[in-house]
């Protein structure tokens, strides 16, 4: 399994900084923050951006993210293809193969059939966008309430429709935990179609009021991670597995000390059931 870091668990350092504390802390791969690289791009090339992954050693695994792709009007649908083409351009540059594309929240009185019907749509039409770049399209969808794609169950009935090669999806144990995914869905997944793990912790709560700020490191919270490390390992995934992390507090950290702490925790949670790069 290879250990990343996401540009979301240190958002306030910069994209070499990211670079810089993955490496230093152990990790191979990072998850580069879309935001952040736009931000760096303005003053660099991508050429720059490739060379900094290359004397780290370390893997760009994945870009994150395209939020709300889903139940846009065609002028905003035709920025998120823009936007994907541009992304899809970048990540061939660095030879990072994986974007994470995200559902929108439900609009008023849509039923599940029209949500996966145009789900579907959208998906089948990004992939289009992206296969010219070999560049595969993460579906990651929310544990909150107000997104229209909530659990494992629903997102692996959209990705199963779509039927597109370059098209994947995220597990997120906080959205898994948060939106009330049943373990039992993990085994019913095409592990080919698990392009993303992403794993982190969360305070206990009720379930409805979990947002992102809420994350903590693994095995600082209440998410049952062995029983979904457990299954995951059993549908014979062995991918990329990232620290994703939204807590503003973490954010105050020394981004090394920081990445340091979370890929301990990581491999403490991880180590028991996968090989860890």
């Amino acid at each position: 399994m290879l250990l990343a870091l996401n540009g979301a668990t240190t958002m306030k350092a910069t994209l070499p900084e990211d670079i810089t504390a993955a490496s230093a802390a152990g990790f191979k791969a990072l998850e580069i923050w879309a935001a952040k690289m736009d931000t760096y791009l303005e003053s660099h090339s991508i050429q720059d951006l490739k060379r900094l992954f290359d004397q780290a050693d370390l893997e760009p695994a994945s870009i994150n993210s395209i939020e709300f792709i889903t139940f846009r009007p065609p002028e905003e649908f035709q920025a998120i293809q823009d936007r994907c083409q541009q992304l899809c351009e970048l990540a061939q540059a660095l030879s990072c193969d994986k974007i994470v594309v995200v559902p929108s929240p439900t609009p008023e009185l849509l039923g599940w059939g029209e949500i996966k019907s145009q789900s579907v749509r959208v998906l089948r039409e990004l992939s289009e966008v992206a296969a010219p770049y070999g560049v595969g399209l993460a579906f990651e969808f929310l544990g909150f309430a107000w997104c229209s794609v909530r659990t494992l169950e629903q997102c692996w009935e959209i990705v199963a429709e779509t039927d597109r090669p370059n098209i994947g999806l995220v597990i997120d144990t906080c959205h898994f935990f948060a939106g009330g995914s049943q373990l039992g869905a993990i085994e019913k997944v095409d592990p080919r179609k698990i392009f993303i793990f992403h794993i982190n912790d969360v305070e206990e709560r009720p379930l409805d009021t979990i947002e992102d700020a809420h994350r903590l490191l693994p095995g600082e919270g209440v998410i049952p991670l062995d029983d979904i490390l457990v299954r995951l390992k059993r549908t014979g995934y062995d991918g990329l597995c990232s620290l994703e992390l939204f807590r503003p507090e973490y954010w105050q950290r020394d981004p090394a000390e920081l990445a340091a702490a979370a890929r301990a925790a990581a491999l403490r949670a991880v180590e028991r059931h996968f090989r860890v790069e």
